[in-house]
Order: C-alpha cells, then sequence, then structure tokens
C-alpha cells in the first residue's frame, strides 16, 4: 500500500472531493444523523465551513482520502474515508494538527462513539458538554481538549 501523505488544501476547487470525504465518513460513523439534519450540514460545507478553517489534505497514493480542519488551537473537523478507516489516516491528521497548528481542544458528538474514543485513546479528556450542537439540533457534544505528555 502507499504511504499516506499530508498537504494544505489546494483550494475551493478541492471542496468537492473534500465533501465527498466527508459524506462517506458520516454514512459509516454518523448514524444518529436525521436524513434532513445530514443534508443541511453537507451542503453547508463548501460554502460555510470549509472558508472558515485551514484544511490540511491526507492523500494515500496521491488521491485524497481524509482532511482535517483547524481554527486556531480547535480541531474543528476531522473525517476518513471509510474506505480507508482503520488504516491510520485519521491519527497522522491528528498528530499532526497537535504538533503544526497547536491543536488543544475538539468538540465530538456525543453520539459517536467511535469518535469519542479515538480522541481519548490520543490523551483527550471531556471537560464540557452541551445538549445541543452549536446550530441548535438535539445532538450531545462532548468539549474535549489535550495535553502535551509530561
Amino acid at each position: 500500500m502507499d504511504s499516506t501523505s499530508l498537504r494544505p488544501c489546494r483550494g475551493a476547487y478541492e471542496y468537492p472531493t473534500l465533501v465527498g470525504i466527508w459524506r462517506s465518513a458520516v454514512d459509516a460513523t454518523h448514524d444518529f444523523l436525521a436524513d434532513a439534519d445530514r443534508d443541511a450540514i453537507e451542503s453547508a460545507l463548501a460554502a460555510e465551513y470549509f472558508p472558515q478553517v485551514q484544511l490540511t489534505v491526507a492523500e494515500l497514493g496521491g488521491v485524497p482520502v481524509g482532511f482535517a480542519g483547524t481554527n486556531e488551537r480547535n480541531l474543528e473537523m476531522l473525517f476518513v474515508d471509510a474506505a480507508v478507516r482503520g488504516n491510520g489516516v485519521g491519527g497522522l491528521l491528528l498528530d499532526n494538527v497537535l504538533a503544526v497548528h497547536g491543536v488543544r481542544r475538539v468538540d465530538v458528538n456525543e453520539q459517536n462513539a467511535q469518535a469519542v474514543a479515538f480522541y481519548r485513546r490520543r490523551g483527550f479528556t471531556v471537560t464540557g458538554r452541551d445538549d445541543y450542537d452549536d446550530a441548535g439540533r438535539p445532538y450531545p457534544v462532548l468539549h474535549m481538549s489535550w495535553s502535551a505528555p509530561h
């Protein structure tokens, strides 16, 4: 298998590819999302969410397979195509944003047990909880923080 490499997003022309990765990842991990909510989020990604973050793209054999979006010290999004989940792409992206972008916080859907476990394994701890997501939808969110190992 080819090795995974990371690079900055090359511009808005890549957004449709990243939306496809998002959809693949969400279909595999976010079974709690109502179809209408998933579609609303998907339709807002390129116009509203992506322009607000610094995007790092993971490529496998030159093909984008995952991405992370950061804003200051917050990890706003990290998604990996379902076809390559479990192959270290998410860990590589997370290690990068911790080291390069100084990420120390992430919000995670409480109902996404796989993501919560992923971040816990990587040293994040729950520091708070909201009953609703940032758009007021009824999906509880865990606020998680990371501190460098001593």
